[in-house]
C-alpha cells in the first residue's frame, strides 16, 4: 500500500540582525545587486541609481515562412552578421537550397536540418506501424485514441500473401472475428458499466454515457488486431525525418517501408494548403479587376510549397541497420537456440548493475528475440568473454562514417526495466520520450492480458475462445510459405497479448512515469506496471520511495473520473 507523501510548508522565524544567512553571503558574493536601497549616509561611495533604459532586445514569432528557407534563416546567424528580418528578405527557395546542398550535405552541418519543423498528417496505417513510426525519441506526435473512439468502421490492413488465397482468407476471417466480436463487447461492456455506475445528479446524460462508454472501449481495445486502421499527426524537425525515413525504408515490414517512401514523398512534394480554397477566389476577385495584378497574386498566394525538397531527398535505407539486424538475429538464435522461454514472475523487473560491456551486449541481442533480459545476460555470462565482444562488435562492423550507433548502445542509465505488459498498454508507455526504449517484436508467446470486467460481464469465456482461435490463426499464418510470413502474421495480433520492452532512465523519469501512470483515470494495464516500477525502485532504494507522489492502484476507481 502506497502513501501519499505531503511537503508542509514550514513558517520559519526571521534571520537575526546580528548574523547573516548563508544564502545572504552567497548574494553578496556573487555580484547580485540588493533589492535594498542604501542610504549615502551609510555608504557615500555608493551613487544613486539612474533607471536604465528599456531591454534592447527584440523578439517576434515568424509566420508565413517554408521549413526549409526558415532553416537557412536560422543557420545564416552563426555564419553572417544579417538579422533574422533581413535574411528572410533576401532568401529565396533556390538560395536555401543552394546553401543546403553545401553546407548539409558537402559540410555535414546536420544540426541545420535540426531548424527546420514540418508538421506531416499520416492516415489509414495500421496500429503496428504507427507504433514504429512513433518509435523515435525526438518525435512528437499524437495517434487516434482508442478510448475515446470507436473502432469497429477503422477497417484494417491486409498485407501481400501473393497467390496464397487461402492465407488471405484465414487471415480476413480472424480479423472480421475480431471487429465483430469487438463491436459485441463494446454494446455489452457499456450496458454493464452503466448498470453497476448511478449517474450522479450533477451530471449530464450525455456526459454520462460519454465516459462510460469511453471505460467500456479501454477494455475491449484488446480485441483489436495490429492490422487495425489508425491515423496520427507528427511535427519533426527535418533531420529526424531523415532518421526517422531511412529507418522505415529499413524496416522488416513491407507496410512500414512503403510507409518510409510516403513520407519522403510528402516531405519533398507539395504540401497541402488549407487555405488554398479561398485564396483561390481572391485570386480571382483579384483578376477581375486587374488581369495582371492577378497573375502577381496567383503566383505570390498560390505557390506549391514544397516542406523539405533538400533536406529529406537524400533519405535511403540504411544498410548499417539492415546487416547488422540480419546478424544480430543469426546470433541470438545462435545464442538461446537451447533455452525454453522462462515464465515471467514479475510484469516489471528492474535489473541489476552490471558491467557497461556487459550491458551493452545484452541489449544488442535482447532485441532480437523473445526472452528476459536475465535469460539473455545469463547466456552471454555462460558464452564467455570473447563471446560477448564479438556481439558488441556486431553492433557496430557495419557502421557507416554518418551512422549514429545502435540503440542498444545507448548504455549506462541507473534505472534499467524489463517490462512485460500488454501491447494495448505499451503503446501508452511507448510515449514516454525521456528514456530509451528497445522493444522486442510482436509474439503470441507470453499470452494476454484479461481485465477483471471482462469477467464480471459474464465474458470471460467467450474473450478466452477469441485468444485461442487468433493464436491458432497467427501461428497457422507464420508457417505459411509466402515471403514475410512472419511478419504478416503479427498484424492479426489483437493487443491483449503482451510484448517485452527494455526501459532505461534516470532517477527523474523513474518518479515522473511511475506518477503520472499511476492516476486513477490512467488505464488499469499501465497503471499497474508503473506501480510496480515504483514498488521496485522502493525495494532496491527505500530511502527513495518518500518522493514518488503515486497513486495507490488498489483502491477503487471513480469510472466517471476523466
Amino acid at each position: 500500500m502506497s502513501q501519499t507523501v505531503t511537503n508542509d510548508v514550514m513558517t520559519m522565524p526571521e534571520p537575526s540582525n546580528q548574523k547573516s544567512s548563508l544564502s545572504d553571503s552567497v548574494a553578496g558574493g556573487s555580484g547580485h545587486r540588493s533589492t535594498q536601497r542604501a542610504s549615502s549616509a551609510e555608504h557615500p561611495a555608493i551613487l544613486e541609481q539612474v533607471p536604465s533604459e528599456a531591454p534592447s532586445t527584440e523578439v517576434f514569432a515568424v509566420y508565413g515562412v517554408e521549413p526549409e528557407i526558415q532553416a537557412y534563416a536560422m543557420a545564416k546567424y552563426s555564419r553572417s552578421a544579417l538579422s533574422m528580418k533581413e535574411s528572410l528578405r533576401e532568401i529565396s527557395a533556390q538560395k536555401a537550397e543552394k546553401f543546403l546542398n553545401t553546407f548539409y550535405f558537402q559540410y555535414g552541418h546536420r544540426s541545420i536540418a535540426d531548424l527546420a519543423h514540418i508538421a506531416l498528417a499520416v492516415e489509414r496505417l495500421s496500429i503496428l506501424a504507427a507504433i514504429e513510426l512513433a518509435d523515435e525519441q525526438r518525435w512528437d506526435g499524437q495517434e487516434r485514441s482508442t478510448r475515446y473512439q470507436d473502432f469497429k468502421k477503422s477497417g484494417y490492413y491486409v498485407p501481400d500473401f501473393g497467390s496464397d488465397d487461402e492465407a488471405r482468407a484465414l487471415y480476413c476471417g480472424t480479423l472480421d472475428f475480431l471487429f465483430a466480436e469487438y463491436e459485441a463487447l463494446s454494446a455489452h461492456m457499456t450496458q454493464h458499466l452503466i448498470s453497476i455506475t448511478p449517474k450522479p445528479a450533477d451530471m449530464k446524460q450525455e456526459a454520462y454515457e460519454r465516459t462510460l462508454k469511453a471505460r467500456a472501449f479501454d477494455i475491449t481495445r484488446y480485441l483489436l488486431p495490429l492490422a487495425t486502421n489508425t491515423s496520427l499527426g507528427e511535427i519533426v524537425n527535418a533531420r529526424t525525418l531523415e532518421t526517422q525515413v531511412a529507418h522505415l525504408l529499413s524496416h522488416t515490414h513491407k507496410e512500414v517501408r512503403h510507409l518510409g517512401e510516403s513520407l519522403k514523398k510528402a516531405a519533398t512534394s507539395a504540401a497541402y494548403n488549407v487555405n488554398a480554397e479561398s485564396l483561390r477566389d481572391l485570386v480571382e476577385e483579384i483578376r477581375k479587376m486587374s488581369p495582371e495584378l492577378g497573375v502577381r497574386a496567383e503566383q505570390e498566394l498560390l505557390h506549391e510549397v514544397r516542406v523539405a525538397p533538400t533536406l529529406v531527398k537524400y533519405a535511403d535505407p540504411n544498410p548499417y541497420e539492415m546487416e547488422t539486424r540480419r546478424e544480430l538475429r543469426q546470433a541470438a538464435r545462435e545464442l538461446m537456440k537451447s533455452e525454453q522461454l522462462a515464465p515471467s514472475k514479475a510484469i516489471v523487473d528492474l535489473l541489476d548493475e552490471e558491467p557497461l560491456e556487459v550491458e551493452i551486449a545484452t541489449t544488442l541481442l535482447y532485441e532480437h528475440c523473445h526472452f528476459s533480459y536475465r535469460q539473455v545476460r545469463q547466456a552471454l555470462q555462460v558464452s564467455g568473454e570473447r563471446f560477448r565482444r564479438e556481439i558488441i562488435d556486431l553492433g557496430l562492423r557495419h557502421r557507416g562514417k554518418h551512422d549514429e550507433m545502435l540503440r542498444g548502445f545507448r548504455a549506462g542509465q541507473q534505472f534499467r526495466f524489463d517490462i512485460l505488459m500488454d501491447t494495448g498498454g505499451f503503446r501508452d508507455m511507448h510515449r514516454h520520450r525521456r528514456c530509451i526504449q528497445v522493444m522486442q517484436g510482436f509474439t503470441t508467446q507470453h499470452g494476454y492480458e484479461m481485465l477483471l470486467d471482462v469477467e464480471d460481464a459474464g465474458m470471460r469465456g467467450r474473450f478466452e475462445a477469441a485468444m485461442r482461435r487468433t493464436q491458432t490463426a497467427v501461428e497457422n499464418l507464420a508457417q505459411c510459405g509466402t515471403p514475410e510470413a512472419e511478419e504478416n502474421s503479427q498484424y492479426a495480433i489483437p493487443l491483449a497479448y503482451r510484448k517485452r520492452a527494455l526501459f532505461k532512465m534516470d532517477f527523474a523519469e523513474a518518479v515522473y512515469i511511475s506518477e503520472l501512470r499511476t492516476t486513477p483515470a490512467g488505464h488499469v494495464s499501465y497503471r499497474n506496471v508503473a506501480y510496480a516500477m515504483y514498488e521496485a525502485v522502493a525495494r532496491k532504494y527505500p530511502a527513495l520511495a518518500k518522493y514518488f507522489r503515486v497513486h495507490d492502484v488498489t483502491a477503487p476507481v471513480d469510472l466517471l473520473q476523466r
